[in-house]
């Protein structure tokens, strides 16, 4: 009996264009993203490419939503028990923790989830745990804007790495306050990661604030409505 050979490469798939596509992106940024860049990673035809997606656009989307897709949504289950203020934490950190893993894509996740299907489930989640929590529809809606504003600038950049590491660039004639900040580079990782958690520290104790002085007849109210435009 004739066997048929097997494909000398795996087949070309959704998946495997858009793990390519990912580590690119990873490694060389969103202009290194191209149909013909793609096709020399995969040892494809160029246009074997256009069977699963038709531009660079459509590559990016999916790459983005293949990030927010790792994301932990578990915090805003039914049932988990963390109350409203640590769901948004634990979730802000783990939220943090893929976007700095994958940089480059945070200016394509910024536009917002659009059609994509992770993107929209984890704006889904949040919005229904903060509404769950009894936030007012409308305030959930900015909260879940408020956090993502904050997480996904956390991680377009080091502040501390936009530093030099050399003293003279800091005269002290010129910037009196600025003696040390040589050093700050580094200090990368405790400075950058303390900043974080000062300033989730600090939107939380906003937040909670404005939710102990809802009333307690709005906040039954509102965990039985889930629209975002309701006021």
């Amino acid at each position: 009996m004739c066997r048929m050979a097997r494909p000398r490469k795996p087949l070309l798939s959704h998946d495997r264009i858009v793990a390519a596509a990912s580590a690119l992106v990873d490694a060389e940024g969103l202009a290194a993203v191209s149909t013909r860049r793609l096709a020399a990673e995969l040892g494809v035809s160029g246009p074997s490419l256009y069977n699963h997606f038709r531009t660079k656009d459509e590559i990016l989307e999916a790459v983005a939503d293949a990030t927010s897709a790792q994301v932990d949504l578990s915090m805003f289950e039914a049932g988990d028990g963390r109350g409203w203020r640590a769901a948004l934490h634990d979730w802000a950190v783990a939220y943090r923790a893929v976007l700095t893993g994958h940089p480059n894509i945070v200016p394509v996740l910024a536009r917002g989830p659009g059609r994509r299907p992770a993107g929209l489930r984890l704006a889904d989640a949040v919005f229904g745990g903060m509404v769950a929590a009894g936030w007012p529809p409308a305030q959930a809606t900015r909260i879940g804007a408020l956090m993502r504003y904050f997480v996904m600038g956390s991680a377009l950049g080091s502040f501390a790495r936009g530093f030099v590491d050399d003293e003279t660039a800091y005269d002290p004639a010129d910037y009196p306050h600025l003696g040390q900040a040589h050093l700050l580079a580094e200090r990368q990782e405790e400075i950058d990661e303390g900043a974080f958690q000062t300033g989730l520290r600090a939107l939380l104790d906003g937040l909670q604030a404005q939710y102990d002085a809802l009333p307690e007849r709005a906040r039954r109210s509102a965990a039985h409505g889930s629209t975002p435009a309701k006021r």
